[in-house]
């Protein structure tokens, strides 16, 4: 079984090139007249206070501009409305939320039942664009009727925040949208951060409604899109979309990855998650023989999974450049981001099997299947 690990392993390493083979970007050529109809921007923001002025700033530098930014503020303790106002969005304030509502889909629902425009953007209020990544994402939605969702380009300024390179990897992999085989078969829903659509699509398969009480939202709508018949195109953000993920410390960036990863692990394609699993499993085991061989001293096998160990970092650096601004280490010691990946998911699995909620902007909300505020 020794001899045979090293060529296993060197199997699962290939799965990486089938779940992340590419990640285009949105733009290219307008498929449906879209960039003459009026687009309302919504942003649903709860304690956004010091991220809403970026994506407001990017939004004012864009060519066409849209009709509309409406700032949807979930009863932030912070000065998010004032921020807004500053920027010029318009501010609605959310009403309470009903039960079995989760922030996020209220906002969302809000804000679109108050838009004008015949285009629905939805963007978190961590996002921001580049230039013209506005003009790229509108041109980009499907004739006859679709959705255009992005995962951002994410950016990072300090070294703990490129801790969260395998759940870059793994969002965009289970996402099923960026295998060899392209739009030919269907994405496992849309990302939550960035969605486009027609209004009357939106309404027609129920909005955010149709995901009331989740946690990741854009999975329940995306299907819900696609089970209406219409296309859902996903894309990368890189040069079009980009976002800094929390920012404002070590600590939430773990509450935000455990709050729903295990949930969200549920809503990937039996095969693809099979595929992610052996990756990772493959990139744990390899580190585990690399070091015990050393530590035996044992030359041809420390030979052997120093090669594989070459190869799962060229990788690494290969799914990295395209989905964010990690830099080298990342991908030169990715058994310190694959260690850290599998300890938080154990711990989003806890919160989903067993706690039941999870910690998030404040508000203390529920992992069980029908979602919502935890009481």
């Amino acid at each position: 079984m020794n001899d045979l690990l090293p060529w296993i392993l060197l199997c699962f390493w290939l799965f990486g090139f089938w779940f992340l083979w590419r990640v285009p970007v949105p733009g290219g050529r307008a498929e449906s007249g879209s960039r003459d109809r009026p687009l309302s921007v919504i942003i649903p923001a709860r304690n956004e206070e010091d991220n809403l002025g970026r994506l407001l700033g990017s939004l004012d530098r864009q060519s066409p501009a849209p009709l509309e930014v409406i700032v949807v503020d979930d009863h932030s303790g912070d000065g998010t409305a004032e921020t807004a106002r500053r920027h010029g969005g318009r501010v609605l304030r959310s009403a309470d939320l009903p039960p079995g509502w989760a922030g996020k889909p209220w906002a969302c629902l809000q804000g679109a039942r108050e838009a004008r425009g015949d285009l629905l953007l939805f963007l978190d209020a961590d996002t921001f664009l580049e230039n013209q990544g506005l003009e790229k994402i509108r041109t980009s939605l499907p004739q006859g009727g679709g959705v255009v969702t992005v995962q951002p380009y994410h950016r990072m300024e300090r070294a703990w925040e490129r801790l969260s390179a395998v759940f870059n990897i793994v969002v965009l992999g289970g996402s099923n949208a960026f295998t060899p085989l392209g739009n030919r078969i269907e994405p496992a829903g849309a990302f939550g951060p960035c969605l486009l659509c027609p209004r009357e699509a939106y309404f027609a398969v129920g909005g955010h409604e149709r995901a009331r009480g989740k946690i990741l939202e854009s999975l329940d709508l995306g299907k819900a899109f696609l089970e209406a018949g219409y296309r859902v195109l996903c894309y990368g953000g890189k040069g079009v979309l980009s976002f800094r993920m929390y920012g404002d410390g070590f600590r939430a960036m773990v509450e935000g990855f455990s709050k729903g990863f295990g949930i969200g692990a549920g809503a990937v394609s039996r095969t693809v998650l099979v595929m992610i699993v052996c990756w990772v499993f493959g990139s744990v085991s390899l580190t585990r023989h690399l070091v015990q061989s050393a530590v035996l001293g044992d030359g041809g096998q420390l030979f052997v999974w120093a090669g594989l160990y070459v190869f799962y970092g060229v990788q690494f650096h290969w799914m990295l450049y395209r989905i964010g601004s990690f830099g080298r280490w990342p991908a030169a010691l990715f058994p310190v981001p694959v260690l850290f990946f599998v300890l938080v998911f154990l711990l989003s699995l806890f919160k989903t099997a067993f706690r039941k909620k999870a910690r998030w902007k404040g508000r203390t909300v529920s992992t069980r299947r029908g979602g919502g505020d935890a009481p």
